[in-house]
């Protein structure tokens, strides 16, 4: 089976890649070449291929050409198939530790994949189109070889090449593909190359041309949905992202126990202490937020504390963190004209191809009230630290002003105020002086800081009442609101 599994993803790749670069040159034309030789050879391939057995209507596939433990919402949905019997395989790269759910659950099947470089010699476009094809014959291998599914669930964002390739085995093992719109993967590839390029024209027209052909859809917004409605003419169906039950207020002590795990590789946590101190040294654990009296293990917050201010990134082109790092050099001038508001320190969670740009950044401010550390959490500490900050900031801004940033949603699970950079559909979640505030430039955003930690650490300001209206209005979680909306689709004869 191995062998002529190896021998269709040949056959397959090759209608795939001559599909999709004699279509880019006939776009506009009215040429069907693409359609009509995908076709063909899915027919013949179908024949050879599609085999199902008793347990096939009980098996899914849940495929990301990503991160998986980056990808937050794939890992709901494998948990939440898993919860209802179904066999998952999880297909992705496993750069990052998945959450500890996704690990332990039996019926949850982890199969990594690389991700393929491209030949590195002669121009860019040859090292591109090599990429794509070595990545196409690689996921074709790899879902080819699988047990057939009963359906394949695919993450876009990143689309090329792995849309064609699901649906091509989808047609071929006679499985439904269902594709989760999280936004455009040719808008952001706009933000680096810009709108014209040749590679952005490309990857706009597959995923016009491929994204349709799936037999079911699922987005993250209104907006998006209207749109894939408008311009695409995909239905859809509105799935928020709703935060895990791992999302929540973090209790003292578990607070306490990260800040102390944090202050061994991060000093912003340390507290430090005179000569006079030794002896209460002895008796008690203290951080720079926290103290634990060790004769009786009971944890308090620290009256003088400085306030925790928290943001995660994948340090991309569309979140611009230079905002954030003029609103804190303005925050501390306010300190310095007299203002009396609290010292900060921010946290900065995430890994991404900007990091190192930004922490050069980070490295040349000189600011003696505010200390910022970008350190990199498992998934378990990550919301544990959301549970226990005091302001969240988001600075994650659509590329397709139409996706909501998955880290305001955990923010919120956590009811955990956010401050975030305005973008077109930001509404759906963020309501501005409801649950946090909304800014457009980073002046606004030192003035929001100012007035919401100007009563820190009460709870009577805003702040503390944002946090109330969060409590009070956490609605449907996302066990509900998955099975309300995407098991019937799943289930659907």
């Amino acid at each position: 089976m191995a062998t002529r599994c190896t021998g269709a993803a040949f056959l397959a790749v090759f209608a795939v890649i001559s599909s999709v670069l004699v279509a880019f040159c006939a776009a506009g034309s009215g040429v069907t070449l693409p359609a009509v030789s995908l076709a063909v050879v899915a027919g013949l391939v179908s024949l050879w291929l599609r085999r199902r057995d008793g347990g096939t209507d009980r098996r899914v596939c849940v495929l990301v050409l990503g991160d998986l433990g980056r990808s937050p919402r794939m890992q709901y949905h494998a948990l939440s198939l898993s919860k209802h019997g179904y066999h998952v395989t999880f297909v992705g790269f496993l750069d990052t530790k998945p959450h500890q759910d996704v690990l332990r659950e039996k019926n949850i099947k982890m199969e990594p994949i690389t991700e393929v470089r491209g030949v590195k010699v002669g121009p860019k476009i040859f090292t591109y189109v090599t990429k794509v094809i070595l990545q196409s014959l690689q996921l074709l291998h790899v879902l080819l070889t699988m047990e057939t599914q009963s359906h394949i669930l695919m993450q876009n964002p990143p689309g090329l090449p792995s849309i064609a390739v699901a649906w091509l085995v989808c047609v071929l093992r006679g499985s439904r593909f269902v594709i989760d719109w999280h936004n455009y993967g040719f808008t952001i590839m706009a933000l680096s190359l810009g709108e014209t390029h040749p590679l952005v024209r490309l990857a706009k027209w597959y995923e016009h041309f491929f994204g349709p052909l799936a037999a079911h859809h699922l987005c993250v917004t209104e907006a998006m949905k209207d749109d894939l409605q408008k311009n695409w003419g995909i239905r859809a169906t509105t799935l928020y992202d709703r935060p895990a039950s791992v999302f929540r207020e973090t209790p003292l002590k578990l607070q306490h126990e990260l800040f102390i795990r944090l202050s061994n590789t991060h000093p912003q946590f340390r507290s430090s202490w005179s000569e006079d101190e030794k002896e209460e040294k002895e008796k008690v654990e203290r951080t720079v937020f926290s103290v634990c009296d060790l004769t009786d293990d009971t944890v308090t917050l620290r009256a003088e504390r400085p306030a925790l201010l928290l943001s995660s990134t994948s340090w991309t082109e569309d979140e611009d963190f230079s905002v954030l790092l003029k609103a804190l050099e303005e925050y501390e001038g306010f300190i310095k004209g007299g203002a009396s508001l609290p010292s900060l320190v921010c946290v900065i969670t995430g890994k991404g191809p900007q990091k190192d740009h930004y922490k050069k950044l980070i490295d040349s401010l000189h600011l003696d009230h505010v200390e910022i550390c970008t350190p990199w959490l498992e998934a378990e500490d990550y919301p544990v630290l959301l549970g226990s900050a005091d302001l969240g900031v988001c600075l994650h801004k659509s590329s397709s002003g139409l996706d909501l940033p998955m880290k305001v949603v955990d923010m919120f699970g956590c009811c955990l105020p956010v401050c975030a950079i305005n973008f077109n559909c930001l509404h759906e979640l963020v309501k501005h002086e409801e649950n946090g505030l909304i800014f457009r430039d980073s002046e606004e955003l030192a003035e929001q800081l100012k007035s919401l930690l100007s009563e820190f650490p009460s709870s009577d300001g805003r702040l503390g009442e944002f946090r109330r209206n969060l409590r009070t209005s956490r609605g449907q979680c996302w066990d509900d609101n998955w099975d309300q909306n995407v098991l019937p689709l799943i289930t659907a004869p």
